[in-house]
């Protein structure tokens, strides 16, 4: 039998709404943080939570989003982050295509983060993958100039699919003199990441830049 699901809140509750973000501006979920438009980095299917923890623990002046649809994820990281001091992360339930489709305005975020997308192997389902063209043009939108997308899977199928839809994006510059990158120094490793890792999978990284110049 499996766990019951717990919903008290032992601390601060971080959960935010997407009509909230809508009314308020994102800038008044992050009230406690100095100047009037800190780093914006967004999260986009933040699983367990721990790599959104570890980059908003050791960025404590920049404000981090995280989206996820599921109801579960979102309720258990809540619960895991209301027991810690960590103040500048905010969670909203949420898909990533409703996200950036009306969540916020056009060059607001510096980074967008995605981690492992489901690949949807089977053909039949290829076409729910997340990194589509249309979706990689809010991304484009909503950057700052300057501003960067990541992303990674473990897929090499998926991860040629990416590399053609993020290089087609003319609004965007690949940071890596190849297509990806199999390593990142300094980057956290998730739970996941390490248990593919040790089956002895490949992993892609991805950085574009949205070019300082751009309008």
């Amino acid at each position: 039998m499996g766990r019951r699901l717990k919903y008290d809140m032992p601390g601060p509750d971080w959960r935010r709404s997407l009509e909230e973000i809508k009314e308020k501006g994102w800038r008044e979920l992050f009230e406690a943080l100095p100047g009037e438009s800190p780093t914006l980095v967004v999260e986009m299917g933040f699983g367990r939570g721990e790599f959104l923890l570890d980059q908003a623990t050791r960025r404590q002046e920049c404000a981090f989003i995280g989206i996820d649809y599921s109801s579960k994820r979102v309720l258990k990281f809540a619960r895991r982050l209301a027991r810690t001091e960590v103040f500048n992360i905010r969670l909203v339930e949420v898909t990533a295509e409703n996200f950036v489709r009306t969540g916020l305005g056009d060059g607001c975020v510096d980074e967008f983060w995605i981690n492992f997308p489901d690949p949807w192997p089977k053909a039949r389902h290829a076409r729910r993958r997340l990194l589509k063209s249309s979706f990689v043009a809010q991304l484009r939108r909503l950057l700052r100039p300057g501003g960067v997308v990541f992303a990674a899977t473990d897929s090499p199928q998926y991860a040629a699919e990416i590399d053609l839809v993020l290089g087609e994006e003319r609004g965007l510059e690949n940071r890596y003199s190849s297509g990806w990158a199999h390593d990142v120094p300094g980057r956290m490793q998730t739970a996941y990441e390490k248990t593919w890792r040790a089956e002895g999978r490949t992993m892609y990284f991805f950085a574009y830049r949205r070019p300082e110049e751009s309008e």
